[in-house]
């Protein structure tokens, strides 16, 4: 099936490029009275000034009225104006403001990127943690023509100046002299740059054209509406006006097109399928954490409140670093305290967020009196068959179990009101959504991409199944492409939430779109009988041993990590290989200020240590087969995942554990905690030519070939 995905794309790309040479030898404007669209509008463009026919249909969300960002806020306003938008805290004090305040602000900041010289088309790139000021500067350069563009935090100074260059950015917001340092670095190689403004912190020098966020604000404050008025009334739903830069694992990031209708569309019937209740029933509070250069964290906490009238808070910048006090039984960090404070109604944690809150319960349930865990123990069995078994009618067990364990847990955590709890970004264990399930904090998986505005599937109360990402959100359509005989083939998606083009990226665009406009996801999924998808790996991913059999490394590696709680990460190795080896890192505890992984155990991963008889306190008392009694159980589990394997081609042969954790200082960890595989292959390189060195069978002295 892989062959032919390979051989029958390129006949549709001559037909693409043909009519997209089309559309831009006609007259660019567009009439959007009555929902017409020109015919000559082709599904996709490259160009920055360019414009798309949209997916409309005949009837349902897909003939919904398009919007501008603009129409879309002025909305907001005239039905939630004197609502809190936004919520931050000075010092120990929440401050808020209100939609009216929350437009008025976007507009002084769109007339203050115009006064700088902010052009139509040329991006305004955000480098610094989620705050107010990323928020109107996001919007400020779209209400002023310009492209939002949001750029990782993580970025070198290197990837920062690729991603201004190509989205020729004329401003740089930053957050502090930290980032601002970077793009200083790479300053004379950004030619159409022409202010840097710093919104935390002092300047701690003076440069001309850098400005603090207070003198860039007043610059807007009095300057006249016309100018920005006119931009305004121009823009039409078919033209770009965010940029989301992809994380660039396989070479240069891609510039990701987001039309308006793109975000407002995808806002709006997102919002209708999760049943966000508008502002003037029960207002809708998030709190903002994720990294906000990810259309995944702008949809929640940007989008999708503005269309309810919601009201968005922010964390912390050390939101992520998570510790937990056994003495309150309580999270300690910004973030858990955060939740607790504003009780989100719906939050949003990527995999990672999920495995990290499991990490430390179990760990201190395991330092729990015998009466307390035999407790825990009884209610979650009880909490996970009755959601399992999705009884409507709760059994009595439940209440009790309920009153007794799930609503401390949800008050310790500040779910106590959250009514959706999501997962995504990146694939989450069985292990970790049972445990949840168990505590009557169901997760519900999101599954889309950039190139979908974010969302494509949503599981729902519902619509839930465990290990499914839920159901296609209406006015949109999923394909499996090329189906092998189990119905597994490539995920395609069609919808008004699919994005215009990769910016100046036509071949790379071509790859991505067909000639109908179907989106081609590269990855690898089917339905069951009720329509519910199921993720199965990614083309990309997919490893094809020289043997000639196609292997998915995620059921693998989550089957490790399942069987060997002390795994904190695992890799599969085995491309154009005769056997199957894999890499394993050891649970450990993070720096709290640069996230880096250090050499301590974290308490859980002790607590098996010992329980294994081992006295390792470090990982560096591990790896490299430094502890034969951990080495023995992390082989039996590998054994207990192999006797499950459907052949033995897709048997783990050999493994070791590394001297450190998979981290995103460490590069090996994309921003939304997606393992960057390539990186991963050239980093540990030496060690995994050491699998492969001619043997006359694949054992070692500590790591010795299961039975077979």
């Amino acid at each position: 099936s892989l062959l032919s995905v390979q051989t029958e794309r390129p006949h549709t790309h001559f037909r693409l490029q043909k009519q997209h040479t089309e559309t831009h030898n006609k007259d660019t404007r567009t009439d959007f009275t009555n929902n017409k669209i020109p015919q000559y509008y082709h599904f996709w463009t490259t160009h920055r000034n360019g414009e798309v026919k949209l997916r409309m249909g005949e009837s349902g969300p897909e003939a919904k009225p398009p919007l501008t960002v603009n129409q879309m806020f002025t909305s907001a306003v005239e039905r939630f104006g004197n609502y809190n938008a936004l919520g931050w805290k000075e010092g120990e004090q929440w401050k808020t403001m209100t939609y009216k305040d929350y437009y008025k602000t976007c507009r002084t900041a769109a007339k203050g990127f115009l006064k700088l010289g902010l052009k139509q088309y040329h991006g305004v790139g955000i480098l610094g943690f989620n705050s107010v000021e990323w928020f109107i500067a996001d919007i400020g350069a779209i209400l002023a023509g310009g492209f939002a563009v949001g750029i990782y935090t993580t970025n070198s100074p290197e990837a920062c100046q690729y991603v201004a260059e190509n989205c020729q950015a004329n401003i740089l917001v930053v957050e502090n002299h930290k980032q601002l340092q970077k793009i200083l670095q790479v300053q004379d190689r950004l030619p159409h740059l022409k202010a840097i403004i710093q919104y935390k912190d002092e300047l701690k020098e003076k440069k001309p054209n850098l400005y603090t966020w207070a003198e860039f604000m007043e610059l807007g404050r009095d300057e006249p509406d016309a100018q920005l008025d006119d931009i305004i009334s121009s823009q039409k739903p078919n033209q770009c006006c965010t940029l989301i830069y992809t994380s660039g694992t396989t070479g240069h990031p891609k510039g990701v097109m987001l039309s308006h209708d793109n975000l407002t569309w995808t806002a709006f019937v997102t919002g209708k399928d999760v049943s966000m209740t508008d502002a003037d029933k029960l207002q809708e509070v998030i709190v903002s954490y994720l990294p906000l250069s990810h259309i995944a964290a702008q949809m929640i906490d940007i989008w999708l409140p503005m269309k309810a009238g919601g009201v968005t808070y922010f964390a912390e910048p050390d939101a992520l670093k998570m510790s937990f006090n056994r003495s309150h039984c309580m999270f300690q960090g910004s973030l858990a305290n955060t939740l607790r404070e504003i009780r989100p109604t719906a939050f949003m944690g990527v995999p990672r967020v999920w495995e990290k809150m499991q990490e430390k319960m179990k760990s201190i349930g395991a330092k729990s009196s015998t009466v307390r865990r035999k407790v825990a123990s009884w209610a979650k069995d009880v909490g996970l068959q009755t959601n399992l078994n999705k009884m409507e009618l709760k059994p009595l067990n439940f209440r009790l179990a309920k009153c007794l364990v799930f609503r401390k847990v949800r008050k310790a955590l500040g779910l106590d009101r959250c009514t959706r709890c999501y997962t995504g970004a990146a694939p989450i264990t069985k292990d970790t959504l049972e445990f949840f399930l168990s505590l009557d904090i169901p997760l519900f998986e999101l599954y889309g991409m950039s190139e979908s505005s974010g969302p494509h599937t949503i599981s729902l109360p519902d619509a839930f199944r465990l290990i499914s990402c839920g159901k296609v959100i209406p006015g949109c359509k999923t394909k499996i492409f090329n189906p092998d005989a189990d119905g597994n083939g490539e995920i395609c998606f069609w919808g008004r939430h699919v994005f215009m083009g990769y910016l100046n990226m036509p071949d790379k665009t071509e790859e991505a779109l067909d000639a109908d406009g179907w989106l081609h996801s590269g990855d690898l999924g089917k339905h069951d009988q009720d329509d519910f998808l199921f993720i199965t790996g990614r083309i990309k991913e997919l490893i094809i041993t020289a043997g000639g059999e196609n292997i998915p490394p995620v059921p693998i590696e989550d089957a490790v990590k399942e069987a060997v709680p002390l795994v904190s990460n695992a890799m599969l190795i085995g491309d154009k290989r005769k056997f199957l080896s894999m890499l394993l890192t050891i649970k450990c505890e993070v720096n709290n200020e640069t996230g880096a992984p250090e050499d301590e155990l974290t308490t859980e991963a002790l607590d098996l240590c010992r329980n294994l008889g081992s006295n390792a306190t470090r990982v560096s008392e591990i790896a490299g087969g430094r502890d034969r009694v951990v080495y023995a159980a992390i082989q039996d589990g590998i054994n207990r995942v192999n006797e499950k394997a459907t052949s033995n081609a897709q048997r783990i042969q050999k493994w070791t554990v590394l001297e450190k954790d998979f981290s995103i200082p460490g590069g090996e960890l994309g921003p939304t905690m997606k393992l960057k595989r390539p990186v991963v292959m050239k980093m540990y390189k030496d060690q995994i030519e050491n699998f492969y060195k001619e043997v006359l069978t694949p054992t070692t002295p500590d790591n010795p070939l299961p039975s077979k």
